[in-house]
């Protein structure tokens, strides 16, 4: 199979589909790679470390697409990118389609087969979700306590406060794999954290993580409580293929602590926070409520050499299923399928989108 990797074209993101090595397990199996040139710089990978396993490197996007079959990239295709896909393409990359019906729209008209990572599922995981829910959930709480910095905006709190100074109080919503990573780092700062989650085997996890972590069931009156004493707020909702549910109103952030901090990680689903909207690195934040608000939509992008190693990794053994003609008898790409033949068929994606 012809396999393509084009250079990703989202506001500073630095990762890239596959690295070296994996491409090099695709040529030895027999398919030809292909690799947008300077694809892999951000992520430390230069051109030659391609070569050497064999990869062909091609010099514009659309020469790539015209060439390949099979689309590994990283974020979902704006701009250019989407006039060049064909119906013979096979895309596989994250899309977050639930929160973008006009990228559903175009990607139905030129009748594709598309397959979401963020809907591959495996024994009741998402295994190429979740090393970039646990990138992002360490990002966020390092994120915050920077923007809760005076200079950045926020409170002026030292998330792990010191001696004869107040710890500063952290709420996270969602204690799966972004959640729990966001309350291991924020523990480890020294903060105050408070998780919410509805299954009790996720809160004794949380719960686990430290003495300074209390974990409790996201009672409404009980999230209202903790946000009006949180400097810092981490929203980690997810339901997989669907919009994220609105957690957190406008009122709730109203009645928040002056310059506290709000990071969304679930803004690429719609956010569970009704005034997120997406953002970019090159303008990460605005104001509402008199409340600092991060809603970068591609928050491992700003650590490309981890999260492209992360990444590539879990891609690659449904990568190598795919080249196979078999591919749609596996239950979790079949699964992962999000449009096909002009039709979106993923259930989750149907219903957010009626």
């Amino acid at each position: 199979m012809k396999i393509g990797i084009p250079t990703e074209t989202k506001v500073l993101e630095g990762r890239v589909g596959l690295t070296p090595d994996a491409c090099a397990e695709l040529v030895r199996a027999g398919h030809t790679v292909y690799l947008q040139q300077n694809a892999g710089c951000k992520s430390g990978y230069a051109d030659n470390d391609y070569k050497r396993h064999g990869v062909q490197i091609v010099d514009a996007a659309e020469a790539l697409y015209d060439k390949a079959e099979l689309l590994i990239k990283v974020k979902e295709p704006y701009g250019d990118e989407i006039s060049y896909l064909k119906e013979h393409h096979l895309l596989f990359c994250f899309l977050h389609l639930a929160a973008n019906p006009a990228l559903a729209s175009q990607l139905k008209q030129i009748g594709l087969t598309v397959i979401a990572f963020e809907t591959v599922v495996e024994s009741n995981k998402l295994p190429i979700l979740a090393p970039m829910s646990a990138v992002a959930g360490r990002v966020a709480a390092q994120v915050g306590a920077h923007l809760l910095y005076q200079p950045e905006g926020g409170r002026g709190v030292l998330l792990g406060g010191l001696a004869a100074a107040e710890r500063g109080q952290v709420v996270i919503l969602g204690a799966g794999v972004a959640g729990s990573h966001a309350a291991v780092m924020a523990a480890g700062m020294g903060a105050q954290i408070t998780v919410f989650d509805r299954l009790p085997e996720k809160l004794e996890s949380a719960r686990a993580i430290g003495p300074n972590v209390t974990a409790l069931y996201p009672y409404q009156s009980a999230i209202e409580a903790a946000l009006q004493e949180a400097d810092l707020l981490i929203g980690a909702v997810l339901i997989p293929g669907a919009k994220a549910p609105h957690i957190v109103s406008r009122e709730m952030v109203k009645a928040m602590k002056e310059r506290s901090v709000i990071i969304d990680i679930s803004v690429d689903q719609g956010g569970c926070v009704e005034t997120i909207h997406p953002t970019t690195y090159e303008q990460p934040t605005y104001v509402v409520e008199e409340v600092v608000h991060f809603g970068v939509t591609n928050m491992p992008g700003a650590v490309p050499r981890t999260a492209t190693q992360a990444l590539s990794a879990a891609i690659l053994p449904y990568a190598l299923q795919l080249t196979g003609k078999d591919w749609k008898k596996r239950p979790s790409l079949l699964g992962g399928i999000n449009i096909q033949g002009g039709e979106i068929v993923h259930p989750a994606l149907k219903e957010a989108l009626d």
